[in-house]
């Protein structure tokens, strides 16, 4: 067998708050809350299992999103429809841009317990391996 990511638990405020924004910004659903989690799956069969913990205890994490042009369309239309503050850089440096790496489009933004999340249409290079 392959090794695959199968899941990973994103700390939350407010655990349906996060993965409500999410699913709605990816256009996923949200599935049933299982004991603590409230799990948004990825069409590539990764959960995020969305645990809320006290603000405090949270940890800022990364999360990136490979998606298609079509699909980042969308996103980046309820993006700026939702008044999210939006940037093209990981560090918050160009708001309101968006970027043009590796032949594609990306942008970056923060969800309500404070996660980066990012959005891209095309992976990184292949000059990181």
């Amino acid at each position: 067998m392959s090794v695959e990511l199968n899941h990973t638990i994103v700390h939350a405020r407010d655990n349906r708050k996060s993965a409500e924004f999410l699913a709605h910004i990816l256009d996923l659903e949200i599935g049933a809350e299982w004991g603590p989690f409230i799990p948004v799956a990825t069409s590539n069969a990764v959960t995020l299992d969305f645990a809320m913990i006290p603000a405090e205890s949270i940890t800022m994490q990364h999360y990136a999103f490979l998606i298609s042009d079509e699909e980042f369309d969308a996103a980046f239309e309820r993006i700026r429809q939702a008044g999210i503050t939006y940037y093209a850089d990981p560090h918050g440096k160009q708001p309101g841009e968006i970027n043009h790496h590796h032949g594609g489009r990306g942008l970056y933004f923060l969800d309500p317990a404070g996660h980066g999340m990012e959005i891209i249409t095309r992976p990184y290079a292949d000059h990181e391996k």
